[in-house]
């Protein structure tokens, strides 16, 4: 069973930064592609950043410029930098990993939620 454990949500004040860790742990052939998501209440979970194997990273327009999305393959670990944060920024963040258990098994799993609290 696959698991992603998230780290490093909290308070910070607007102008502040956070950084977030997801880790994904169990047995697998390979971690895909690995995101941020982020939701707050009555709002549908939207992208924050997303990361390729090969680095390759895309954002929300909200967060360009302010966030920084980064990983290591050799932890399968995914990374996001927050600075600037700003009150919007607060809600509950996702880590998002698409893995390959075996050549042509692919499954997408989420990480129990880190909340981010911006106070202005």
């Amino acid at each position: 069973q696959v698991q992603l454990v998230e780290s490093g949500g909290g308070l910070v004040q607007a102008g502040g930064s956070l950084r977030l860790s997801c880790a994904a742990s169990g047995r697998f052939f390979r971690v895909n592609a690995m995101g941020w998501y982020r939701q707050t209440p009555g709002k549908q979970r939207e992208l924050v950043a997303r990361i390729t194997r090969n680095d390759n990273t895309n954002y929300a327009d909200s967060v360009k410029g302010r966030f920084t999305i980064s990983r290591d393959n050799a932890k399968n670990t995914v990374y996001l930098q927050m600075d600037s944060l700003k009150p919007e920024d607060t809600a509950v963040y996702y880590c998002n990993a698409a893995i390959t258990y075996y050549p042509g098994v692919d499954r997408d799993h989420w990480g129990q939620g880190t909340q981010v609290t911006v106070s202005s």
